[in-house]
C-alpha cells in the first residue's frame, strides 16, 4: 500500500487530489439543500471557533458536508468510519484543496483505522460526528480526557444509534448526541432509497450479476431492507425476506414478498444480503445448506452480520476470484462472499447518490448548529433531530425540485386544534 503521511492528514496518494476535487464538485451539483445551508453559513458563521472531529465514510458527499462546516467557521478533522469505504481521491482532495485534515485509506488495516481515529481525537474536538459510534466508543473507553471539551455530537446510522442507546441505558454516555439517523428526512429517504439503489450498484459492480430471475434474500425489513427489497423486485428478482420482528414480517408479506426463516431461505437463495445491524444473521447452519454458487453480502454497518469465521472454518479451500469477491468451497459447493462482508454499497460502489445524501447531511449540518446554539443546556443522552430541522430540510428539498405544496388556512388550523366539532 502506497501512503502519503502529512502533518495535516494520512492518505493513499496525494496525487489523486485533482480527480477528487472534480468528483466532489460533481456531487455538489446534486446537493442543493446543503449548498443553500452553506450560503447562509457563509454569512452567519454559526460555528466560529468550534472544533469538529468526524468519523464518516470519506465520500464525495461527505466532502461537501465538510466544506459546509468549514464555511460555518468550524475547524474540522476527518477519518473513515469503515476500512473499505474511503474514496482515496476524495481523501486527497480534502487535504489539498479544502483544508480538512483527513486520515483515511481504502483497505486500511485495524491498527491504521484506529490510529486514524486517534489522530482526529488528538485535535480535541468540541463536537463529534460519528457513523457507527466508533469515535464515541473510543472516547468513552480510552480517551476520556477529551470529555472535558466535548459539548455534543451527532450519529449518522442505525447501528450507531443502537450502540448509543445501549450506552445511555447503562449510564455510560457522557454528553448529548443527536441521532440524525432517526430524522424522517434521513431514514425514510437515505436508508430506503439510498441503500436500495447503492447496494444493488455494489452487487452488480462486484459480480456483473443479472438480477432478473434470481432468488434474492433480504435479511431485515427495516427502512434499508424495505428499500433493497423494492429495488431488487423492480429489477426482476424473486425476493424473499427474513425477519425476527413479527410486525415487519407481516408488512413484508403485505408488500408481496415471501417471508421465511433464514435457514429455509438459504437453501434456495442465489443471493443473500443482510441489512439488520445484528450479529451472525447468516450463520454456520446456513452455509451448510446453501447451493453451489450462492452469493452472500452485507450492507449493514459492521461485517458481523455474516459469520465469516464460521465460513472460513467450514471451507476446504478459498481464493480471491475478482475484486471484492472471495470464493469459499464448502463440501464441494462454492459460496461467494462479497467485500469481506463489509458494506457492499460503499466497498464495491460509491455509496448513496448525492441527491439523497443531500438531506442526510443537511440534517447533520443543522444539528451541529443546534448543538452549538444550545451548548451547556442539554443533558447527556440521545436526542432526536428537532422537528423544525426535519421540516426545514424537507421544504428546502421540495423547493430545489420545483415542487410546491399546500398550506393550511387559518380555519383549517383552528379545526385541527379543536375538539368540539363532531359528526
Amino acid at each position: 500500500m502506497t501512503t502519503d503521511v502529512r502533518a495535516s492528514g494520512h492518505v493513499k496518494d496525494i496525487g489523486l487530489a485533482e480527480n477528487g476535487r472534480a468528483r466532489i464538485e460533481w456531487a455538489d451539483a446534486s446537493m442543493p439543500v446543503l449548498r443553500l445551508i452553506r450560503e447562509r453559513f457563509a454569512d452567519e458563521r454559526p460555528l466560529a471557533g468550534v472544533r469538529i472531529g468526524a468519523c464518516l465514510h470519506v465520500t464525495t458527499e461527505t466532502a461537501n458536508l465538510m466544506r459546509t462546516l468549514k464555511t460555518a467557521g468550524a475547524s474540522v478533522a476527518l477519518c473513515a468510519s469503515n476500512p473499505l469505504s474511503t474514496q482515496d481521491d476524495v481523501a486527497a482532495a480534502l487535504n489539498v484543496f479544502y483544508d480538512v485534515p483527513t486520515y483515511a485509506i481504502k483497505g486500511e488495516d485495524r491498527d491504521t483505522y484506529y490510529g486514524h481515529i486517534d489522530a482526529v481525537l488528538d485535535t480535541r474536538p468540541n463536537i463529534t460526528m460519528d457513523d457507527g459510534n466508533d469515535l464515541v466508543s473510543r472516547i468513552h473507553q480510552s480517551r476520556r480526557d477529551l470529555l472535558e471539551t466535548i459539548f455534543g455530537g451527532t450519529e449518522e446510522t442505525t447501528t450507531g444509534v443502537i450502540r448509543l442507546e445501549s450506552m445511555q441505558a447503562e449510564g455510560a454516555l457522557k454528553y448529548p448526541i443527536i441521532a440524525v439517523n432517526e430524522a424522517d428526512t434521513k431514514h425514510m429517504f437515505d436508508n430506503r432509497y439510498g441503500t436500495g439503489q447503492s447496494t444493488i450498484d455494489g452487487l452488480i459492480r462486484a459480480t456483473s450479476l443479472l438480477v432478473a430471475g434470481k432468488r434474492a434474500v433480504v435479511a431485515g425489513y427495516g427502512w434499508c431492507g424495505r428499500g433493497l427489497a423494492s429495488r431488487l423486485e423492480g429489477m426482476g428478482a424473486n425476493v424473499i425476506v427474513t425477519e425476527v420482528n413479527p410486525t415487519r414480517a407481516l408488512e413484508a408479506v403485505m408488500d408481496g414478498f415471501q417471508v421465511m426463516p433464514m435457514n429455509d431461505a438459504a437453501r434456495v437463495a442465489d443471493v443473500i444480503i443482510t441489512v439488520t445491524g445484528d450479529l451472525n444473521v447468516v450463520d454456520g447452519d446456513d452455509f451448510a445448506v446453501m447451493k453451489d454458487g450462492a452469493i452472500v453480502a452485507n450492507s449493514g454497518h459492521f461485517n458481523d452480520e455474516i459469520n465469516i469465521p464460521a465460513l472460513e472454518s467450514m471451507a476446504q479451500s478459498s481464493r480471491h476470484v475478482r475484486e471484492f469477491v472471495d470464493e469459499y468451497v464448502v463440501d464441494g459447493r462454492r459460496i461467494y462472499l462479497l467485500a469481506e462482508g463489509r458494506l457492499l454499497n460503499l466497498a464495491a460502489a460509491e455509496g448513496h447518490p448525492a441527491a439523497v445524501m443531500d438531506m442526510s447531511f443537511a440534517d447533520q449540518a443543522l444539528s451541529v448548529e443546534y448543538l452549538t446554539r444550545n451548548k451547556g443546556e442539554m443533558e447527556p443522552g440521545v436526542y432526536p433531530v428537532p422537528a423544525a430541522i426535519d421540516d426545514d430540510v424537507a421544504r428546502l428539498k421540495l423547493a430545489s425540485m420545483g415542487i410546491e405544496i399546500d398550506t393550511l388556512t387559518p380555519e383549517q388550523e383552528r379545526y385541527l386544534a379543536s375538539w368540539q366539532s363532531g359528526t
